[in-house]
């Protein structure tokens, strides 16, 4: 165990505690927190009376402020470690509410016969069992604080052994749930899921098979949709339950803004935005530029973003759909030109569609991240071989009380 790193579950830095080793590796090993010995100052109480089993949370332990502090310094030393660039000025985190936040979230479900109940609730940390929770402090209030109402609702059900998970969505104007049901519900379960998505005033979805077999048990199926406060008038953004939105809808409006006020469009400008799901900064930015275009690999994806822009009455911009993994060179819309770009990709970052975006000499780059490593490693690409300045980079707190960083980045040519 000489010269190896231990990590502690539980442990803030600069505390003194009493430890177990839980799992060895080559060049690390983990240990769980027995004792605190010597608190540190920035350890707070976590809210949750969950937090030590639950995995849905890792740092309610530590104080929202340090959280952030913490977030800020993974950014800049994946950024000089892996990229080997630091931005010229650090941008001031954007923050919201940190309680009741989430809006997106997939909730595991399971009969334990032992225990003779089924629990519902976010995996527990380290383990593959779904924690024993009575409520969470993180998801919208609409569902948090009824954790034990559906684990009654899903016990009472003649297929409570096949239903494996429950989805939540939420918009501005409803919040939705997602059954997924591996068999026919009788038609009591549906009279029963249909009485308690009445009475909690919840729209109730069920999904027999894969995403698209997503179908409303008990009204029409209306789109949720969110609203961004742009210019003079909202943009309203339609959505599925099953569509990709931002977790966090309080921090998606800042970075939303944020965005717009780094690539500071000109109304004679054109604007690029690569990964560009539903129109979430596409049609924001048509607002202000002369035309946007939109790039997206899912069709259906493209499909809702098209919809959402005649919906915001925006006739200045297209998508397209296009694997931006595997850019196709010919493409017609990396032939055309443009003054800036947004990049908002996936985890895995946009390592492969960047010597496309070089090409195209886009003025500023504008980088939404929520993998900082990935985009580290992009920065280092776009400063040391296509001759990009990082100018700014800061975080944005999407998931408050866990270790996901979400960041963006300014790139100016």
């Amino acid at each position: 165990m000489q010269n190896k790193a231990v990590f502690l579950h539980g442990a803030l830095p600069g505390e003194r505690v009493r430890f177990e080793y839980i799992d060895t590796h080559r060049n690390y090993d983990e240990g769980r927190v027995l004792e605190i010995l010597q608190a540190s100052s920035r350890r707070v109480k976590p809210l949750c009376a969950h937090f030590e089993q639950c995995g849905g949370c890792s740092l309610q332990h530590l104080a929202p402020a340090a959280q952030i502090e913490f977030k800020q310094n993974q950014l800049l030393e994946d950024c000089r470690r892996i990229g080997r660039v630091q931005p010229a000025t650090v941008l001031p985190p954007l923050q919201a509410e940190v309680w009741g936040y989430r809006h997106k979230a997939r909730l595991g479900a399971k009969y334990v016969e032992k225990k003779g109940r089924v629990l519902i609730g976010f995996r527990e940390k380290r383990s593959s069992f779904i924690s024993d929770i009575a409520r969470c402090e993180v998801l919208h209030p609409a569902i948090g604080g009824r954790i034990g109402l559906l684990e009654e609702l899903v016990m009472s059900l003649s297929i409570r052994n096949a239903v494996p998970q429950i989805e939540v969505a939420a918009g501005d104007n409803k919040q939705v749930l997602v059954f997924r049901v591996l068999q026919e519900p009788s038609a009591e379960d549906r009279q029963r899921l249909s009485a308690f998505g009445r009475d909690q005033q919840l729209a109730i979805y069920l999904q027999p098979q894969g995403p698209d077999s997503i179908y409303p048990l008990f009204e029409i199926a209306d789109d949720l949709y969110y609203y961004l406060p742009i210019e003079t008038k909202d943009v309203r953004i339609n959505f599925k339950p099953q569509d990709f939105t931002q977790v966090h809808p309080g921090v998606n409006r800042l970075i939303v803004q944020q965005a717009l006020n780094e690539l500071a469009l000109k109304p004679q400008e054109r604007v690029l935005d690569l990964f560009c799901g539903l129109g979430n900064f596409t049609i924001p930015m048509a607002r202000r530029a002369a035309y946007a275009t939109g790039i997206e690999g899912a069709v259906d994806m493209v499909a809702r973003a098209g919809e959402n822009a005649r919906c915001n009455g925006a006739d200045n911009i297209e998508f397209h759909v296009a694997d931006l993994f595997h850019p196709e060179p010919a493409a017609p819309w990396l032939r055309k030109h443009v003054d800036k770009v947004l990049l908002d990709p996936p985890r895995a970052g946009a390592q492969e569609v960047l010597p496309f975006v070089a090409r195209m000499a886009p003025l500023r780059i504008v980088y939404i991240s929520c993998n900082p490593s990935t985009l580290a490693r992009d920065a280092g690409i776009l400063v040391h071989e296509y001759g990009y300045r990082f100018t700014r980079a800061g975080v944005m707190d999407m998931f408050p009380h866990t270790s996901h960083v979400e960041s963006m980045a300014v790139f100016d040519r």
